[in-house]
């Protein structure tokens, strides 16, 4: 065996080696997240948890407002981010190619897929609540949608530059029109990786806290009404986590835990539907 051999053969060795050692932390990483979420929030989540309002500390109130207001912002913020930013990323990908538009809306939109997230709650709050005068559960469906779009549009273009282009030179050789190629034909090839980059802003949307400060605020009580403030999961874990009474901490960290079953839950189902496509 001559001496280079053994010097590609031992730096193999040793790059298999760290990313094995990455792979392992990073999974025992995810493992202790996990762990202590369970250890923590499972104790505190009851049915009554679930189906109760919020209430002030002693009086055995839930999260069942918070869920609630969680679940319509989420909502709204991905009807309003998912058809805007699948077309701006099918549009980069598919007729941008170099137009100063395309790489002014690709710039814009790394810009935001990096702004923090407190800055694009200042923005809506400015955009909605200060010129409404109130906060709202609609407000922070738009921050929330914010922060999604430059997500979907960033892995819709990307999944859509990795489908070959004999692909569409096929179709198109068989008469179909462009608009036909990219949505029967590059869609669906891109679909699974499409969809992941949903789930990714879905999952990044719903744990977000300070825009929904700016925009939702926060509500104890019941409040299913666009036009006024509205609980939210992770508005009320970052207020109860920072409260002084146990019976509280212990609800912030049962929504801790309901947030990431339900995002596992969610990309359970999406990889089951991926699957059953293929």
């Amino acid at each position: 065996m001559s001496a280079r051999t053994s010097v590609r053969k031992a730096t193999n060795v040793v790059i298999a080696s760290l990313a094995t050692g990455a792979a392992l932390l990073s999974l025992a990483i995810l493992a202790s997240i996990l762990w202590t979420l369970i250890a923590r929030g499972a104790p505190a989540l009851r049915f009554s948890t679930l189906t109760t309002s919020m209430a002030p500390t002693g009086e055995n109130g839930g999260l069942a407002n918070a869920i609630i207001g969680s679940l319509i912002q989420v909502g709204i913020g991905m009807l309003i981010a998912t058809p805007i930013g699948v077309l701006a990323g099918t549009y980069l990908s598919e007729y941008a190619k170099g137009s100063k538009l395309g790489d002014v809306t690709r710039f814009v939109s790394d810009i935001l897929l990096s702004a923090p997230s407190i800055l694009i709650g200042l923005f809506v709050y400015v955009l909605l609540v200060a010129t409404t005068k109130t906060y709202s559960g609609f407000a922070g469906g738009v921050a929330l949608a914010v922060i999604a779009i430059p997500i979907i549009i960033r892995t819709t273009e990307d999944m859509l530059s990795l489908v070959p282009v004999a692909l569409r030179e096929a179709a198109a050789a068989l008469g179909a029109p462009k608009w036909k190629v990219v949505t029967q034909i590059a869609w669906r090839a891109a679909g699974s990786g499409m969809l992941t980059g949903i789930l990714l802003a879905l999952a990044r949307s719903a744990g977000e806290t300070a825009p929904l400060l700016f925009t939702s605020l926060g509500n104890l009580n019941w409040s299913t009404s666009l036009g006024k403030p509205m609980a939210s999961l992770p508005v009320a874990i970052y207020q109860f986590a920072s409260s002084p009474y146990e019976d509280l901490v212990q609800l912030a960290w049962a929504g801790a835990l309901l947030i990431t079953l339900g995002v596992l839950a969610i990309n359970i189902i999406a990889q089951l539907t991926v699957g059953r496509r293929r």
